[in-house]
């Protein structure tokens, strides 16, 4: 297929070079062009618009910070609705409140585009490797006229319902990474602070029925001080904003959520953005009393 990403950053930068990979014609988009021209090593084509790349494309990806971005890619002057033509489908693979997203389906609606919301669960290397899952609300049958895209992304694709689905699945999972990432941290602090190898206690753990794939993979980097990222720290303060905004209008009350959402809130304001979500255990151990 002819596939348009908008938005390069660690993700959109690792989808559209499997698609590339994997056979598809892929036109990319960034802000900062220079991010798009990377990806040219596969074989992508860059493009100077949004509405550039749909022109070109027969499925537009949207892999962007927020729903305030989504809008200005979309609507804005050379933005994906001057580039419209039959049978255009956009793909929202932004994480946002599903509260914005059937908001802006209904405004592509109004356009004359379809849109269907496909949020994944796995990070860049995930991504490369073609094993993402994709959950998406929105049409059955655009979703199934995507699957040639999901297969090569994605290990399984889900379809929730309508528009907004997706977005709801994405956030509520992502409040348990978030929240999985400061137990770690607090169990490798206990651990410490008790005398014992954090090391020791991540072994204790990954041998038991509570083991993860964060304790696993990520456990022993966050012991030795490595927050490579594969998503920002920053970026999970904005997700549990979203969540929390959505708990808030759907009558909900989520105390955990509140509480992580305030320590990565501090934690972006120590400086520690650009770092993995799991730095979250830097912070912590920089504010021990």
């Amino acid at each position: 297929m002819n596939v348009g990403v908008i938005g390069t950053g660690l993700l959109g930068r690792a989808v559209a070079a499997r698609l590339a990979q994997t056979g598809h014609r892929v036109i990319a988009y960034n802000r900062t062009i220079a991010k798009a021209q990377e990806l040219s090593k596969f074989g992508i084509e860059t493009a100077n618009s949004p509405k550039d790349v749909t022109k070109k494309s027969d499925v537009v990806i949207i892999i962007v910070k927020d729903s305030f971005t989504i809008e200005s890619v979309s609507f804005s002057k050379d933005g994906i609705v001057e580039g419209k033509h039959d049978n255009l489908i956009v793909a929202n693979m932004s994480t946002i409140s599903p509260i914005h997203s059937r908001r802006i389906a209904k405004m592509f609606s109004d356009n004359g585009i379809f849109m269907i919301d496909t949020p994944v669960m796995g990070g860049p290397p995930l991504a490369e490797k073609g094993e993402l899952v994709v959950i998406a609300g929105g049409s059955k049958e655009l979703f199934e006229k995507c699957m040639p895209i999901f297969k090569s992304i994605a290990q399984k694709s889900y379809h929730l319902g309508p528009n907004g689905s997706g977005h709801a699945m994405k956030l509520a999972l992502n409040l348990q990474i978030a929240l999985l990432a400061i137990s770690i941290s607090e169990g490798i602090l206990l651990a410490k602070k008790s005398g014992l190898d954090p090391l020791i206690f991540l072994d204790v753990l990954n041998s038991t029925y509570f083991r993860t794939g964060m304790s696993i993979n990520k456990g022993p980097k966050m012991v030795k001080g490595s927050f490579e990222p594969s998503f920002h720290l920053e970026m999970m303060q904005k997700d549990l904003d979203e969540i929390n905004y959505t708990a808030h209008e759907l009558g909900t009350n989520l105390p955990a959520a509140k509480l992580a959402n305030e320590l990565y809130k501090n934690a972006v304001k120590a400086g520690l953005s650009e770092l993995d979500y799991t730095g979250i255990l830097k912070y912590l151990e920089s504010n021990q009393d």
